[in-house]
Formats: structure tokens, sequence, C-alpha cells
């Protein structure tokens, strides 16, 4: 699974306004729901924010990654939201937030979340990936940056295995 599978032009917004992560969460749930991902907006706008409740989503690095799986999901989606001048999100090194990546999945997916979320995890631990993603000046550019990437990880995995493969 490609993270542009689930990551549109129609679920970025580039100009987050608010500072503060609860009002972050309802921008991008917005963005969600006006792009028709979603079946019930304020059910999942609180899923998110009772997941939030169990231990922080911003996980260092100026990156959070906000996520829930529930029924109020009409097809699986990821937001994106970007704050040049950072989000409060209550992140693990105290740092302000600068890249969200809301994760919505719906009830029924098995594992489209996790796997979406440890992708993106991989992906925005790289310093480059996240310097260009602050950097990109449309919806277009950061689809490109991400699919440019993720196609990486995919050819170096297959590059790994294939020697494994033919060693038999």
């Amino acid at each position: 699974m490609k993270i542009t599978e689930l990551l549109t032009k129609h679920t970025i917004k580039l100009n987050l306004e608010s500072s503060q992560k609860e009002n972050v969460i309802e921008e991008l749930v917005s963005v969600l729901d006006q792009a028709g991902k979603l079946n019930d907006k304020e059910g999942y706008k609180e899923a998110v924010i009772n997941r939030e409740k169990q231990s922080s989503t911003g996980i260092g690095e100026g990156i959070a990654i906000p996520h829930a799986k529930t029924a109020s999901v009409k097809e699986p989606a990821i937001a994106f939201g970007r704050s040049k001048g950072g989000v409060d999100y209550e992140s693990l090194d105290g740092q302000p937030s600068h890249l969200v990546f809301m994760i919505a999945a719906t009830d029924g997916a098995n594992n489209t979340h996790l796997e979406a979320l440890s992708r993106l995890s991989t992906l925005l631990m790289r310093e480059e990936i996240r310097k260009q993603l602050l950097e990109a000046s449309s919806e277009d550019e950061i689809i490109d940056i991400i699919n440019q990437h993720d196609k990486d990880d995919e050819e170096e995995e297959q590059a790994e295995e294939a020697p494994a493969s033919s060693a038999k």
C-alpha cells in the first residue's frame, strides 16, 4: 500500500490556521469531511480526541500523527496539515509539530491504519523528507515528495529480498 493511495490533493492543507492541538484536529477533520471521507464528522473527531487522551500522537521531530479507526470513516484516508509556526501538540520531545498527518481508518479495516502509520513514521524519520515537506509550495509537490520516497522504500525492500531469494 502506498501512502498516496490514502493521501490526495483534496486531503492536504498547506497552512494550518491553529496553533493548538484540538483546533488543528478540528481543521484536519474538516478537510477529511469536505473530501467526502467521513460518515460522521463529529463521531470521527471524538474518536481522534479519545485516542489523544490515551497518549499524545505528537511523536517528536516536528511530527504528529493523530489517528482513529471508527465506523465514522466512510473510506480510509490520510489528511496532511502543515504549520510554519508550529503547533503545541504535547509532543514527546516537547517541541512544536509542523507536519501533522491524520489517519482515518474504517472500523472494518484490518491493519490499514497501522500499516499507514508505520510507513509514514519510517518516511518522516528522515530529516531530508521533513525538510522537503516543510518547503513544498503546493499540494502536488507534497504528493510528489511522498511518492518519490515511498517508492524508494519499496524498491529498497525488493532489492533486499531479491538476493535472498536468488541465493537459494
